[in-house]
């Protein structure tokens, strides 16, 4: 008896039926991957101001399935020696969902090459919008693009 040809219009049917079959799970993954992603936070570059400081850039990108209504940090900077030089609040709201939001803080009297290090201290603030406030730290990824670091 002779094999089923690969082309065959039977073999063809199986395959199709078997790839619709698979679609909701892949869907079901989907959703899941989306309400359960991160929020990063990137510290993307710091340039000197006038009069001495330095200005932070931080993006934001929110892919928790969430809008924040409420997000703020307190961060500790830390010097060059690596010493706490100070504390920064910084209010990112609002943080749309499936967005990137830019975020400029200026530090005064820091000059960017005498800040080695950005540890995120505390959440203060974590509210999605239309939610009660929330745990954030488990949905944060924290990366630097810059000569500082930025650590949890």
């Amino acid at each position: 008896m002779p094999l089923p040809c690969p082309s065959s219009p039977l073999i063809a049917r199986g395959a199709a039926l078997v790839l619709l079959a698979l679609l909701p799970m892949q869907a079901l993954s989907e959703t899941a991957t989306s309400a359960d992603g991160s929020l990063l936070v990137e510290l993307n570059k710091m340039e000197e101001i006038e009069g001495g400081g330095c200005r932070a850039f931080f993006l934001f990108r929110n892919q928790t399935g969430k809008s924040f209504a409420g997000f703020e940090m307190s961060l500790a900077i830390l010097d060059g020696v690596g010493i706490i030089d100070r504390l920064l609040s910084v209010d990112a709201a609002p943080l749309p969902v499936q967005r990137t939001t830019l975020k400029l803080f200026e530090i005064p009297e820091t000059a960017c090459s005498n800040i080695s290090e950005f540890l995120l201290h505390d959440i203060t603030s974590c509210q999605p919008q239309n939610e009660a406030e929330m745990d954030c730290f488990p949905l944060l990824d924290l990366a630097s693009r810059s000569s500082a670091k930025l650590v949890k």
